[in-house]
């Protein structure tokens, strides 16, 4: 490749590889209110009756999603409605007593569970016993950004209607300024934080892989490829 074509190139790649979704609809600074709460792993559901305290009892959903009771071995719960799971229990304790009038509770929800991926320290899932987390608390719960981190198109994967994913934007530089309190939204149950790559770094890799390793960086032109510095645009 003749030299004075390389600046042009790089720029070229430079402008093209983020390849991260752009102009998103900003995520709200607090998640709509979520639908009616269907049970998950780690729940504990409170088992009431009213004719028969005797069996009551409070179970924990099990990582197979069901849960047992004295008198139900192995009922279907994570995902479903505590009515539904209550008149599954109604018609098994219907062979065993006469009203088996009863209610399911969830006394202790499971710890809301969210994700952060792409250039973070730690990678992972991660939850909070109490209040749910905002989007700085997870990415410090990560370790933060890599030096590869581009903190100017961090984004949200948000479970949406009809099961399916929206993707919303986030301010993440105005979060960490501390300059626009709201930027550090609330982060709703499942959330996935993604922290894409910047472009200089995909920069640095591509220029590494393709020139750097063949021939000497000061062959012509000054262009500087430095993979410790973020994409600060």
């Amino acid at each position: 490749m003749p030299r004075f074509l390389l600046p042009f190139c790089l720029g070229s790649f430079l402008c093209g590889c983020v390849g991260v979704p752009e102009n998103l609809p900003p995520a709200p600074s607090v998640p709509p209110e979520p639908a009616a709460y269907r049970v998950q792993v780690g729940d504990v559901l409170g088992v009431r009756l009213y004719l028969a305290p005797e069996l009551n009892e409070d179970v924990t959903v099990r990582s197979d999603g069901r849960i047992g009771t004295t008198l139900a071995q192995s009922v279907p719960a994570a995902g479903r409605l505590p009515e539904e799971i209550a008149a599954d229990l109604k018609r098994i304790y219907a062979a065993e007593l006469k009203t088996p009038e009863l209610t399911v509770e969830v006394k202790t929800p499971s710890p809301a569970r969210v994700f952060v991926a792409g250039e973070v320290v730690l990678p992972g899932e991660y939850d909070s016993a109490g209040a749910p987390l905002t989007l700085l608390q997870a990415i410090a719960k990560a370790g933060g950004l890599r030096p590869t981190g581009d903190p100017g198109h961090v984004f949200i994967i948000r479970h949406g209607p009809a099961d399916k994913a929206i993707i919303l934007g986030v301010a993440y530089r105005d979060a960490i300024a501390g300059k626009t309190p709201a930027a550090d939204v609330t982060l709703a149950p499942f959330d996935v934080v993604y922290v894409p790559k910047s472009g200089v770094s995909q920069l640095y890799i591509w220029f590494n892989q393709h020139f750097q390793q063949f021939v000497p960086v000061n062959w012509g032109f000054s262009y500087n490829v430095n993979p410790y510095v973020n994409n600060t645009k």
